[in-house]
């Protein structure tokens, strides 16, 4: 299949997976809107199938393509990951086994890209990990940033794979703190949505590979799949739906509907995926898959398809109308979609007694490298991001230890140059050359928190995303 995109973020159209596990030999026929009712029991028996997933040792995930998106599932319909556990045996419950993969230092491979990092954001978020805070050494937002492009600012990997920049806004918009806070600031938001919308087609959707600039690419017919996604990472950026490039995004959709069952006529035709990642664009954009534009003349809507194309009582979507059997990635896809989710949710409160909903290393340890996520924002137009690298020597460190850190070890490099003062814990009075001026100074925030002096001696926590500003 012709596509410049990451297989860990994207099925192959071509090869969906069968699964093993329960379902009937029919699905469930398509009817006009899909009620309550039905959605609750798609549900319970998409939760279902999706357990049978699990391996005996507890995982979704491991090398290559693996069935961890499973968790935005399971959080959307309202299941924590830290419940799910291979024949009752808690200790392998499905959150932690995750998380100490993510904790590996092999993870995820020898070449790993921006993609891979994205992925496990929204995963481990929707799984109740803090992605920042994994482990004392896997911080996944520093991770995404150390892909930030300073040649074309907004992108994050290659550009050409233009996929790795809407899956960095979804991750880094998405995935909130444990207190449901953006954490990256607005600048670094808006200049990943400006990328997108300059990628948007004449048409009104998007594609997987970079448009920008190029007006053959922009001409060309847009993919179902990759809309819902670039709809679903300017929404969570702050777009809001009546924007115009939603609206016309919108339109794209509704142009694809094929009136007699509510299906998405996609760039491979109609499949349970492209549906899911359809309806999970509308969903985060805060639009009614079944109701205005997208019911159709026969009545028929995206949500009625998707769950036609479900197994019950065994619980699995199959790919295409046409296949017996139930396929992993459509069921992940169509069960979040079904519940009304975007590309993650937030992690429902566990049943399993003493449970925490969320997990996350607590304090830097000692002597362990550690990286921080840092963007530096000079206050004219000037937006640099990076990865930090640093070995703390307490279970907290200083922003001062962190700049000096970014002047010699940050990925990308050049995102600090030079601070001033050079020591101690005063104001900083010069970052980058610039220096404060009347009341135009820097300025730090940490976790999205509003902006304060900045100041050497800050205290910064493990896994805290740092942002430095210029201005009033």
């Amino acid at each position: 299949m012709p596509r410049t995109v990451s297989p860990s973020l994207r099925r192959s159209a071509l090869t969906a997976v069968a699964a093993a596990g329960a379902f009937a030999l029919t699905a469930v026929p398509a009817s006009a809107t899909a009620t309550p009712a039905q959605i609750t029991t798609s549900k319970t028996n998409g939760v279902a199938y999706l357990k049978t997933l699990q391996a005996a040792d507890g995982s979704y995930a491991g090398s290559g393509l693996s069935n961890e998106w499973a968790f935005s599932a399971f959080a959307a319909a309202g299941t924590a990951a830290v419940d799910v556990t291979p024949g009752g045996d808690a200790s392998k419950n499905a959150r932690t086994v995750y998380r100490n993969l993510l904790a590996t230092s092999g993870w995820p491979s020898a070449s790993p890209v921006v993609t891979d990092y994205e992925r496990a954001t929204l995963n481990a978020y929707a799984a109740g990990i803090d992605p920042a805070r994994v482990s004392a050494s896997r911080n996944l937002i520093a991770d995404i940033y150390r892909y930030w492009q300073t040649a074309e600012p907004g992108y994050f990997g290659p550009s050409a794979n233009f996929n790795g920049t809407v899956f960095a806004a979804l991750a880094l918009n998405g995935a909130k703190t444990q207190s449901g806070q953006v954490r990256v600031p607005q600048k670094l938001r808006e200049t990943m949505v400006t990328r997108i919308r300059a990628n948007q087609h004449n048409d009104g959707g998007w594609n997987f590979s970079k448009a920008e600039g190029n007006a053959t690419e922009l001409a060309k017919t847009s993919d179902i799949d990759m809309t819902g996604a670039a709809m679903a990472a300017l929404c969570v950026s702050g777009v809001p739906n009546t924007d115009t490039d939603i609206v016309q995004a919108k339109a794209f959709l509704k142009s694809k509907l094929v009136a007699n069952s509510g299906a998405f006529n996609a760039m491979f035709g109609v499949n349970t995926n492209s549906n899911g990642w359809a309806v999970s664009g509308l969903n985060a954009c805060g639009i009614n898959p079944q109701t205005g534009d997208f019911l159709t003349s026969m009545g028929k809507t995206p949500l009625d398809f998707l769950i036609a194309q479900q197994f019950n009582p065994g619980g699995g979507f199959k790919y295409l109308p046409s296949d017996t059997s139930p396929s992993a990635y459509a069921s992940i896809d169509g069960l979040r979609a079904v519940a009304g989710a975007g590309f993650t949710a937030a992690p429902p409160v566990p049943t399993t007694p003493g449970a925490p909903q969320w997990v996350g290393q607590g304090t830097f340890t000692s002597g362990t490298a550690a990286k921080l996520a840092l963007t530096v924002d000079d206050g004219a137009g000037n937006l640099k991001v990076c990865s930090v690298s640093l070995t703390p020597t307490a279970s907290t460190t200083t922003l001062g230890a962190v700049l000096d850190a970014a002047v010699a070890s940050a990925t990308p490099s050049g995102c600090v140059t030079s601070v001033t003062p050079s020591s101690g814990t005063g104001t900083v009075t010069s970052l980058n050359g610039k220096a404060n001026s009347g009341s135009n100074t820097w300025k730090v925030s940490l976790d999205g928190s509003s902006f304060t002096t900045a100041t050497r001696g800050t205290t910064v926590g493990v896994g805290d995303t740092i942002a430095v500003r210029w201005g009033v």
